[in-house]
């Protein structure tokens, strides 16, 4: 008996079929499925003070269960004291098995522990099928333990489809259970 996250197996099972008779597909190879799901963290303050760019990687590897890297900066800008090369973010990209896991970790864990939730914006979709959306506390995962932050940072989480339209790909994520206002 092979493990299988409960997300995959709900889309092969559920949400294909249901895509098909919704959009009138020809062949399951058209339908639209989820691609790659990449996390990112901005830490401005890394300019001052280079731990936070460690307690940050170490943050989003907890979360996702795979190992961040440090974003580093592409030009100088004097005004921010920020030189060509400095680290300042954290990124991870999921695919496959690990990107199902934090998805499902995502809708059923993470978003019913946000403050005054009343669903996530459907205004982050980019005209070719993907999503992003933004949070803005990292405390709201269970992974992380609320006594060792020592600054409260968002994170940007996108979706990659490959969906065509923006209408495929609301109703995949929607299927999903990615719970958009009404």
């Amino acid at each position: 008996m092979e493990y299988s996250p409960r997300l995959k197996d709900k889309y092969y099972k559920e949400i294909v079929p249901a895509l098909v008779e919704e959009f009138q597909y020809k062949t399951v190879m058209q339908v639209p499925r989820l691609t790659k799901i990449s996390v990112n963290q901005g830490v401005g303050e890394a300019v001052a003070d280079k731990k936070l760019i460690d307690f940050a990687i170490e943050e989003l590897t907890n979360i996702t269960g795979q190992k961040a890297v440090a974003t580093k900066s592409r030009k100088d800008i004097s005004n921010f004291k920020l030189r060509r090369g400095m680290p300042v973010g954290a990124r991870v990209t999921l695919r496959g098995e690990k990107m199902y896991e934090f998805l499902d970790r995502l809708i059923a864990v993470a978003i019913p522990r946000i403050r005054d939730f009343k669903g996530i914006s459907d205004n982050g979709f980019d005209g070719r099928g993907n999503f992003s959306f933004g949070i803005t506390e990292q405390i709201i995962f269970p992974e992380i333990n609320i006594d060792k932050v020592n600054q409260i940072t968002g994170m940007d989480i996108n979706f990659v489809t490959t969906a065509n339209t923006d209408k495929e790909s609301y109703a995949l994520l929607k299927a999903f259970g990615i719970p958009f206002k009404k």
